[in-house]
């Protein structure tokens, strides 16, 4: 078993439901325990501006799963969601990302591990700070002061459910 990080975000039909049904996906999936998940975050749109807010999270995960058979799991789950992929960046019902395997250093045509642009973004590092601040990204940084570097304007953490 291997601990995993995935990022959650949906803005599209109710985002709140949408990432919260994608949580208890995550933890029935198989040789997958869902060990934490973050609180929800209500965050700016990214690239795409015109677009409403999302409604972000993070899960830790601990797995067998290898990182295509995961990432294989999450776009299944996005599926069900009813995830159309039409443009990179726009509005969706749900987005699941790999964000970090432990001990995996990966960078193929299907995923790139760690995520590559994740210290860049605080709709992705605000909710994995709350399940692994001290987490270290290999060739980025440790977690907390990757997002102590970012602009956290118009980000929100929402209240449970």
């Amino acid at each position: 078993m291997t601990l995993a990080y995935v990022a959650l975000g949906s803005n599209l039909g109710n985002p709140k439901r949408q990432v919260l049904d994608a949580m208890d996906a995550l933890a029935k999936l198989s040789a997958t325990r869902l060990l934490q998940r973050s609180h929800l975050y209500c965050t700016p749109p990214w690239g795409l501006l015109e677009q409403p807010p999302f409604v972000n999270a993070a899960a830790e995960l601990d797995t067998a799963l290898s990182p295509h058979a995961l990432l294989d799991a999450l776009l299944a789950i996005e599926q069900q969601a009813g995830r159309v992929r039409t443009e990179r960046n726009g509005p969706r019902t749900l987005d699941l990302d790999v964000l970090h395997i432990d001990g995996v250093q990966l960078d193929d045509e299907r995923l790139t591990l760690p995520h590559p642009r994740m210290a860049e973004r605080a709709f992705v590092l605000l909710p994995l700070n709350d399940v692994a601040p001290a987490l270290w990204l290999p060739g980025q940084g440790v977690v907390a002061e990757l997002l102590g570097r970012l602009d956290l304007a118009g980000c929100e953490r929402l209240l449970a459910p």
